[in-house]
């Protein structure tokens, strides 16, 4: 892109900085660009409000943090004291942690999580935004109608669709393998797709305009306009699609189950452990090794939240600006 691009670009961008700049500090202006708007949430003024918030707030906190904490706990204790229900061990046990590696391939499970996880949220975050510009800057007859039945198919339930997708991998020959896990969402997805177009007609269309007239081509809008300008949204995606995939023990049950249990995904790693560990299967009931798995696995989730926390609040704040 020319030098007569770029400066046109970053005057129209100056604006859109300014006000995203007032949204985060709470004095964004009321769209008739003359009167500031305040911080809208409630902030009590007495002593006694202040103190029901603060009780009410870490009232749900402790609600929240008590499942984390009673798995910790539970990792922390011998086989017999497992569901006791105590938030302290009464008998310590940290060797659990080491002997976790030897009773199960955990190592195996979480590098093959990560792997489609990363597979799947990628595709759908690059599929999907390449779709909602499509929807965002085309103006095409029948946009409105086909935009609608592309909506439409999330009102179908999951169970419509299991039994079709899994003959169309059986005949192509994949089952049993990682694609059927990540094969789909090359096509992208309805929800991902309205929440990136309606990302994407925020953007002030003059940017691609003087783009063009500069020679720049459909795709050079999408790549080297459309998509910085978009990162928050597209991270946002990419986040809760690694989480449904991190998650899914459906589709691993569907796909992998007739695999070694070392090409086992993380769910589907826990429910074989846990159907492993059971008496009524011939275990010792050593759930105990469960819980410690169950905790490590986490750990990702709780990373990856941590590192994309500040795009969520970016793009909160950026769609607040355009509402």
């Amino acid at each position: 892109m020319s030098s007569a691009t770029q400066s046109t670009a970053a005057a129209a961008l100056a604006p859109l900085a300014s006000e995203l700049e007032e949204a985060q500090l709470g004095t964004t202006s009321n769209g008739r660009g003359d009167k500031p708007v305040g911080n809208r949430w409630y902030k009590p003024k007495s002593i006694v409000g202040k103190t029901l918030l603060w009780i009410v707030a870490i009232g749900f906190t402790l609600l929240f943090l008590y499942p984390f904490a009673w798995l910790l706990a539970a990792s922390l204790k011998p086989r017999q004291e497992v569901f006791d229900n105590s938030l302290w061990p009464k008998t310590f046990t940290p060797q659990n942690y080491v002997e976790v590696w030897n009773q199960l391939p955990l190592m195996s499970w979480i590098g093959n999580s990560i792997v489609i996880a990363v597979l799947a949220a990628g595709l759908v975050a690059i599929s999907s935004s390449i779709v909602a510009f499509g929807f965002a800057y085309f103006k095409f007859p029948g946009r409105t109608l086909l935009f609608g039945l592309v909506l439409a198919t999330m009102m179908l339930p999951g169970a419509v669709t299991m039994v079709p997708q899994y003959l169309i991998w059986k005949n192509i020959g994949l089952i049993g393998t990682w694609i059927p896990l990540f094969g789909m969402n090359l096509f992208g997805s309805a929800f991902y797709i309205f929440l990136q177009r309606q990302f994407f007609m925020g953007l002030p269309r003059e940017l691609f305009e003087a783009a063009r007239l500069d020679g720049a081509s459909y795709w050079k809008l999408f790549t080297k306009i459309a998509m910085p300008l978009s990162i928050p949204s597209f991270i946002i995606i990419f986040l809760f699609e690694f989480q449904a995939s991190w998650n899914n023990l459906q589709a691993a049950l569907i796909y992998l189950n007739a695999g070694g249990v070392e090409g086992f995904t993380v769910p589907l790693g826990i429910s074989y452990a846990m159907t492993t560990f059971s008496p009524t299967n011939g275990g010792h009931g050593d759930y105990q090794y469960v819980m410690v798995a169950a905790l490590i696995v986490t750990l990702p989730m709780l990373l990856l939240f941590g590192f994309g926390q500040r795009y969520f609040i970016e793009g909160v704040a950026t769609q607040g600006r355009k509402g």
